[in-house]
């Protein structure tokens, strides 16, 4: 079964740190670029970041230097790691795979909830 499972969000304050994890199944993770997107009530969906199979990332501008993503290939999973988090941070964070080239996937898991407050 396709599948991409998200944990690690909560409440935090400003300033703190949080690490979200994602599983996904080997036929969506092996040898594939995986994303980690976000989504703010009322608005669009985002790329926050993307790690390729050789490490490579990408950050979107307003997270760039307090996020890092990273992957553990022998386990199928894919990490962000948050720090000084601010409350414009707060969304829903999917975690995303079926690369379709570009910075665009095609999947997403159910999302973990990350709330900041000032």
């Amino acid at each position: 079964q396709v599948q991409l499972v998200e944990s690690g969000g909560g409440l935090v304050q400003a300033g703190g740190s949080l690490r979200l994890t994602c599983v996904a199944s080997p036929d969506i993770f092996s040898g594939l670029p995986m994303g980690w997107y976000r989504q703010a009530p009322g608005k669009e969906r985002v790329l926050v970041a993307s790690i390729n199979t050789n490490n490579r990332t990408y950050y979107a501008p307003d997270v760039r230097g307090r996020f890092t993503a990273s992957r553990d290939n022998a386990k199928n999973t894919v990490y962000l790691q948050m720090n000084s988090l601010k409350p414009e941070d707060t969304a829903m964070y999917h975690c995303a795979g079926q690369y379709k080239g570009g910075r665009d996937f095609a999947m997403w898991g159910q999302g973990t909830q990350v709330t900041v407050s000032s």
